[in-house]
């Protein structure tokens, strides 16, 4: 008898949580909301739509065909998706009062980093330490990090190199596809940032795969795969962190089921990667090594005081930089090289700049040779606005009072976000949107007109940060890979296969590569 008014009670509970108070908040309307199109037909009542929707892999681009119609979606009971670029000033821009939303508070350690701190004047702070270190004149300094680890790169990838076809035409054996790309960008990432953050080489390159040494909070040193946990952790958390209020339990839940345990397994290893990349540096800092890095400016101020900072907030931190920072740039590299392959004639124009700026026997290509080239830039910046790393629309939330966006009044404490990926293909600001067309961005006029919509880094004043860096490390890559090499995809239609987590997750580019005679 307990046990089946237990069960009625329960039955109950959910069915009033689930679906009747739902209900009622979904008539009763105060924030009118009902004036705008659902993504589905339970978008008013649940957030379990948009989570399916995300768990997809395409939900920006998804998005983005409905936005074609209509400006304004409801994509949950209390979440606003935008899709015309007027929206950006509205929600992202320097004079917007939306501040991050509840999703980097769920999702944020128990010291939040300077990614997912909500509060603008604790952002402001955690800014100002680090803006000095991401000022472009200072990264300049640090070229010759970057320099390093290109060249590492292009000793692993001459290892790889096969000989080069017989004509242009012919189509590589499987046995010639010998470099998989997307892989070997992202271990160079990876050790980049490592390097530029914590002043540490990993040895990813010269051993050709993600192991790494990981330790726990006891001090327990195990062997983890830095690559392969970091993306798994994203590609789990991003199934269900848009339905805030129920975030742990749908985890827990998911937690029951074999094969998301497993999920769940090989993502856990990778805040052990992080604390183990941070604790080590932290020892070298005690030892009074003088390392100029990021961890540095975390540790002490410009004129060498220090900032006394709470442990865990300096790890959350460096989690946040050096994980932000081989992700994206890795998949901006793995996106521009495969448009590239796939328009020779846009790769030719570039190699014809690249090779002007550079000497035949140029290993690494200098930054202040290549920085200003206008082709290069206009390559990774097509590439970046065709395929952006972070396509989602950035989670903001209306302050209690209110915010005016795309003309309509939104009541407060709102989730409001426009994905990049429509910012980017919006035909009005873009003409022709999916086609790959370096050439576009080469008229100092048009590239004025279309900048204030390009936001692959977002913008305003919670703008990524790294954007500096990241165009370092792209241009100095490219124009060394370029200069250097020739490339085969595995077939003109091979297209790398990508799943939008919070950032996009790539596949396997498998691809051809071989020295070019005229830098031999």
């Amino acid at each position: 008898m307990f046990f089946a008014i237990a069960s009625l009670a329960c039955a109950t509970y959910l069915f009033c949580t689930l679906l009747v108070i739902p209900l009622y908040h979904y008539f009763h309307d105060t924030k009118s909301f009902r004036q705008f199109p659902n993504y589905s037909l339970f978008s008013g009542i649940s957030d379990w739509p948009y989570c399916l929707l995300s768990a997809r892999g395409s939900r920006s681009r998804d998005l983005t065909a409905l936005h074609k119609r209509h400006p304004i979606i409801r994509i949950g009971p209390n979440n606003l998706s935008f899709g015309h670029v007027e929206a950006i000033k509205d929600i992202y821009g320097h004079g917007t009062h939306c501040i991050k939303d509840l999703k980097y508070a769920i999702t944020a350690s128990e010291h939040p980093s300077l990614f997912d701190v909500i509060e603008k004047k604790a952002h402001t702070e955690k800014r100002k330490r680090l803006s000095a270190a991401f000022a472009i004149k200072h990264l300049e300094e640090w070229e010759y990090k970057v320099a390093r680890t290109t060249g590492r790169l292009l000793i692993a990838l001459d290892k790889l190199c096969t000989g080069a076809p017989v004509s242009s035409c012919s189509q590589p054996d499987v046995q010639e596809l010998t470099v998989d790309f997307n892989m070997w960008i992202n271990l160079f990432t990876i050790e980049a940032i490592n390097y530029l953050a914590l002043s540490s080489e990993l040895g990813l390159l010269e051993q050709g795969n993600d192991i790494v040494t990981a330790e726990k909070l006891d001090g327990t040193l195990y062997q983890a795969r830095y690559r392969k946990s970091q993306n798994t952790a994203a590609y789990a958390t991003s199934h269900y962190v848009w339905d805030y209020k129920n975030f742990r339990t749908l985890i827990w839940l998911s937690k029951v089921f074999p094969s998301w345990r497993s999920i769940w397994k090989e993502a856990a290893p990778f805040s052990d990667v992080v604390y183990h990349q941070a604790n080590t540096r932290l020892k070298r800092h005690l030892k009074g090594e003088k390392l100029d890095d990021f961890f540095s400016a975390l540790m002490d101020d410009k004129n060498g005081s220090p900032f006394n900072s709470e442990w865990g907030e300096i790890v959350g931190d460096v989690h946040a930089i050096i994980d932000a920072g081989a992700d994206t740039t890795a998949i901006a590299l793995t996106g521009v090289l495969e448009l590239l392959i796939k328009h020779p004639q846009h790769l030719a124009t570039l190699r014809e700049e690249i090779d002007s700026a550079l000497e035949d026997d140029e290993l690494v290509a200098s930054y202040d040779k290549v920085k200003n080239l206008p082709f290069l830039r206009a390559c990774l910046d097509e590439a970046m606005r065709l395929v952006p790393p972070t396509s989602a629309g950035l989670p903001r939330r209306t302050p209690a009072e209110g915010a005016r966006i795309l003309g309509h009044w939104i009541a407060g404490d709102t989730s409001v976000s426009m994905p990049i990926y429509t910012a980017h293909h919006d035909s009005s600001v873009f003409p022709k949107p999916e086609e790959f067309n370096p050439h576009r961005w080469m008229d100092p006029e048009e590239r004025r007109r279309m900048e204030s919509c390009f936001i692959p880094f977002s913008t305003g004043g919670r703008g990524c940060i790294g954007r500096n860096i990241s165009y370092l490390e792209q241009a100095l890559v490219l124009a060394s890979l370029v200069h250097r090499y020739d490339f085969a995809l595995p077939n003109p239609a091979f297209e790398v296969q990508r799943f939008e987590a919070f950032n996009l997750i790539c596949g396997k580019q498998p691809m051809k590569i071989w020295r070019r005679e005229s830098v031999i």
